[in-house]
């Protein structure tokens, strides 16, 4: 492929308080290693961190860094702004907190030509810049802190329900009508089922990577995975047929660890064999999550994993049937390309 047939690229980016990585991930997507024309949109909610200085400072150094004004601080009405502010054929999402590796939009736009898909996307490749960190990045790339999810774990390249952001084709984004607002997470989920659902192809491939810091606490990993949780249920009762046992595993292992603690202090002393069991089993899979990391790391991961485990479990549990209400109502249906 020459220079004058790469397609041009718009790469869109919802931002909320990212002053500590934004540099980073537009620098990542300047410096690609791609001839074709591109664009940064960056859509700016409502940060109470120097996001908005930043991401003026970019804009002054680099013509092709652009923003738009997100003013409800949701996601996917950040992503639909800077869809409708964007120009080209290629649509590229990237979060303020990812670091594109630097051939990702070169090999995303190979993969849609070669594959046909109407979007693409590979791995969220977690690391840390501290202990805690470091910690996080090991569960969250472990099978036993988030199950056999391609895209945290890798795997084969093919067909997926779901990649992690996703390059897409223009036209399969307009002919969605871009993303539904009322998926205040899980929205790449809804939008790549819509995809599929009107017969479009959604591609995985572990030759994608983006490099993805992980939150800063356990407070802050905590309210991550329990939203995660709680718009997970919200999916599974939006689309019937959905949920499997992976998603299943943290509520049941949520009511049985309760279960166990009441049951030992107010019954018998023999129920604390069920938590103390979850303990030794996430302890035990820490240790080859935690090859190669430092002693501190390492001893984080335990608290990692439960704190993921526990927050989502708890998170569907919790998730109320009036918000799985609202989203099915304003659910948009899939359209199918028009065929001459």
């Amino acid at each position: 492929m020459s220079a004058a047939q790469y397609p041009a690229v718009s790469v869109i980016m919802p931002v909320l308080n990212e002053e500590r990585h934004l540099k980073d991930a537009v620098r990542h997507i300047l410096e690609q290693e791609y001839a074709g024309e591109t664009e940064v949109v960056i859509a700016l909610g409502p940060s109470t961190d120097r996001t908005d200085e930043i991401a003026a400072e970019l804009v002054r150094e680099d013509s092709r860094v652009h923003t738009v004004a997100n003013p409800t601080g949701r996601t996917p009405a950040a992503l639909n702004a800077a869809i409708k502010a964007s120009h080209h054929p290629i649509v590229v999402r990237v979060d303020g907190h990812g670091m594109l590796s630097p051939d990702y939009i070169a090999t995303a736009v190979r993969l849609l030509e070669e594959t046909g898909a109407q979007n693409v996307g590979g791995i969220m490749h977690a690391e840390g810049e501290n202990a805690w960190e470091d910690a996080v990045a090991a569960a969250m790339t472990s099978k036993i802190g988030v199950g056999n999810a391609a895209f945290h774990t890798g795997g084969q390249a093919g067909p997926a329900e779901t990649v992690y952001l996703g390059v897409f084709r223009r036209e399969a984004l307009e002919r969605a009508e871009g993303y539904n607002v009322e998926f205040i997470r899980a929205q790449d989920w809804e939008l790549n089922f819509r995809i599929r659902e009107a017969g479009g192809l959604v591609w995985f491939s572990p030759e994608l990577k983006v490099r993805y810091r992980p939150r800063p606490s356990v407070r802050a990993l905590a309210k991550q995975y329990k939203d995660y949780g709680r718009w997970r249920h919200v999916v599974a009762r939006y689309h019937a047929g959905s949920i499997n046992l992976r998603y299943l595993a943290p509520p049941a292992a949520v009511c049985v660890i309760a279960a166990g603690l009441v049951v030992g202090a107010a019954v018998t002393p023999w129920a604390f064999v069920v938590p103390a069991g979850y303990l030794a089993a996430i302890v035990a899979g820490s240790l080859p999550a935690g090859k190669g990391l430092s002693p501190k790391a390492r001893a984080w991961i335990p608290v990692a994993l439960a704190t993921m485990h526990m927050s989502w479990g708890y998170g569907f549990l919790t998730s109320p049937r009036s918000l799985a209400r609202k989203v099915i109502a304003g659910r948009r249906p899939a359209v199918r390309e028009r065929t001459a």
